[in-house]
């Protein structure tokens, strides 16, 4: 029941606060990542003691981290102040929703140059001269995405681990969003990051994507899932947004500039082409998944009480 109650916790922090607004800890740990990386990464090293300075750096944040919250977890009501807050700050599905609303309310005003801004807050591609059709998916696609990211695979992790696993799965996730390029300067570095993000990622992916089909378009989202998620470079982002693209019955993917590189992204969903409020489905359908979780949860406890 403790569970319960912290999970209840923060996500009604999450749902009336959301993320705050001048100072969130995931700050603070990406400028001391970024220390790291200054002190252990130089691409005049062979690609093997890139990987070997990479693992020692992914290591060396871990320990910093989680050992200290070891010891504070033993202190039972230190830890019962701790663990909602902890988890508060590790999940964003108010920011998510947030964001993407921005998006949809520039659209509805007919703002593109305001709704181009406002995406590229949220995705990493060149939203410059990309048009509203472009917006909308790229938004649904986010969505998509990042509710496996930023609030069911943390959910997931403080299941199984407490605060130690939430916090075990945000460190690598962040790590692998700072180190994860498979450009010159990353690509052996950022590796053992990026494939322990991918291990930590695997099964709360394939259970988000049940979560968004059980919750919506069953049919299309099951065979979007099956037929295009290896047509997607992510084997988790993948079945994430084949599953919720086909759950909503959108067209999502297509061409999209990376770091002034056109890329053709294949064409992945189902077949209706985005509208505006097919971004407020999306938000709607992470607000089912996340109840949908939270009752899970409850009934798991209950029944095993």
């Amino acid at each position: 029941m403790e569970l319960v109650i912290t999970v209840l916790i923060a996500v009604l922090f999450d749902l009336y606060f959301g993320e705050p607004k001048n100072w969130h800890p995931l700050i603070v740990f990406g400028r001391f990542a970024s220390f790291v990386e200054h002190h252990s990464l130089n691409t005049k090293y062979s690609n093997f003691l890139q990987k070997l300075c990479g693992i020692f750096a992914l290591i060396l944040i871990l320990i910093i981290f989680i050992v200290p919250l070891y010891y504070l977890q033993q202190i039972f009501w230190l830890n019962l102040l701790l663990a909602p807050v902890i988890l508060y700050f590790c999940i964003a599905a108010n920011s998510l929703k947030a964001h993407a609303m921005a998006v949809y309310d520039a659209l509805e005003q007919h703002d593109l140059k305001l709704a181009r801004k406002k995406v590229a807050m949220i995705v990493s591609r060149d939203c410059t001269n990309i048009e509203p059709l472009a917006v909308r998916r790229a938004t649904i696609e986010s969505v998509l995405e990042n509710g496996a990211d930023a609030v069911f695979a943390p959910l997931f992790w403080f299941m199984i681990g407490g605060s130690i696993g939430v916090i075990f799965y945000r460190i690598c996730n962040t790590l692998d969003a700072m180190w994860g390029y498979k450009n010159q300067r990353y690509f052996y570095f950022g590796w053992a990051a990026a494939r322990l993000d991918d291990l930590l990622n695997y099964i709360p992916a394939r259970l988000t994507a049940l979560s968004y089909a059980l919750l919506g378009n069953i049919r299309v989202a099951w065979r979007c899932w099956r037929t295009q998620a290896k047509l997607l470079d992510s084997p988790n982002a993948g079945v994430v947004m084949c599953s919720g693209a086909g759950s909503l019955n959108v067209k999502l993917g297509g061409a999209a500039v990376y770091h002034g590189k056109t890329k053709e992204k294949p064409y992945f969903g189902g077949d209706s082409v985005p509208e505006n409020n097919d971004i407020y489905r999306a938000n709607q359908l992470i607000n089912l998944t996340l109840s949908l979780w939270v009752f899970l949860l409850i009934v798991v406890v209950l029944f095993i009480l």
